[in-house]
């Protein structure tokens, strides 16, 4: 076959590149921008935060800075540390403050005393199946309502209730309604959240840790005390956070079990319900604020927060 050697070379038709769409063109400016993808990642949830929570504080804090007219019952802006002042220094609140204080501490003594045996069994006796068991046994109160659970130990702990026949042929009877109700409650409504924590902080020690603790002579109470207590510090720290913040500005609670008594959550809603004075309730809601916000400056280094 001959080929004419005049004739013109054959073109080759020219394929335009094909430009990306629109979400791959975003997606190579997102991987080449890690900064903006970061930007983007957390905007939305530090957006909110900022919105519902600091903001929040901020409108808090302003109001507990406004009186209520006594005559119109209506809000004065009228700026002024009358409230604060009268929350720091009236005996009723400083005695409210100290018993809120006190049933918190009761309550995360407490519930820490219960979930470390439950989550060592948990974390290094208990087959795996039964982990499995036990943590939907943990998990499975809080399916079920706050105000059923809380509903449940008032009749438990009334006179004649279930409490008072189990403990009555011993010579027993119920504690009724009031602190020592409001402690046992908290204590089992809030006891989930202190079980996890350590339970996941116990996961995390080594067993061979401890077998090399008793191959060194030591027993089960040193080697409980002096390698696995330190280890799991942060993590009893973090559960203390949850039942501590949780108690302290509960107030359904002692509502249903506490009889008279009243706690910091009470006083709040009282000002804002009854007694029509939002400046006041606002400036009473600073103190477990403040509390909070310091035990959390306490325990930061502990790295009790990386167990959250």
């Amino acid at each position: 076959m001959t080929v004419d050697a005049s004739a013109p070379p054959t073109r080759r038709a020219v394929v335009p590149p094909q430009r990306g769409s629109i979400a791959r063109r975003g997606s190579v400016f997102l991987s080449r921008h890690p900064r903006v993808r970061l930007s983007l990642l957390l905007g939305a949830p530090l957006f909110w935060l900022g919105l519902v929570y600091i903001a929040a504080l901020a409108a808090l804090l302003i109001t507990a800075l406004w009186t209520v007219d006594s005559f119109t019952g209506q809000i004065s802006q009228t700026w002024t540390l009358d409230n604060i002042v009268a929350v720091l220094t009236g005996s009723l609140y400083q005695t409210v403050t100290l018993r809120t204080v006190g049933v918190a501490l009761l309550v995360t003594i407490i519930d820490i005393l219960i979930a470390l045996p439950i989550a060592f069994y948990m974390a290094k006796v208990a087959s795996p199946r039964a982990q499995r068991i036990l943590v939907i046994a943990i998990l499975m109160p809080l399916w079920a309502s706050y105000l059923v659970k809380a509903y449940a130990w008032r009749s438990v702990l009334s006179q004649g209730g279930i409490f008072e026949w189990l403990v009555s042929p011993f010579g027993g009877h119920s504690p009724g309604y009031g602190l020592p109700a409001t402690i046992i409650t908290l204590s089992y409504l809030w006891l989930p959240y202190v079980i996890l924590p350590i339970y996941a902080g116990l996961e995390r020690v080594p067993d061979s840790l401890m077998e090399a603790s008793a191959d060194l002579g030591g027993g089960t109470w040193s080697t409980l005390r002096l390698v696995v207590l330190p280890m799991i510090w942060p993590a009893i720290i973090a559960g203390s956070i949850f039942s501590f913040s949780l108690s302290l500005g509960d107030y359904i609670t002692v509502n249903i079990v506490g009889g008279a008594n009243q706690m910091l959550g009470n006083l709040v809603y009282t000002n804002v319900g009854a007694a029509n004075n939002l400046p006041l309730a606002a400036a009473i809601a600073l103190i477990p604020i403040l509390i909070i916000f310091a035990y959390l400056a306490a325990v930061r280094r502990t790295g009790a927060l990386n167990n959250l």
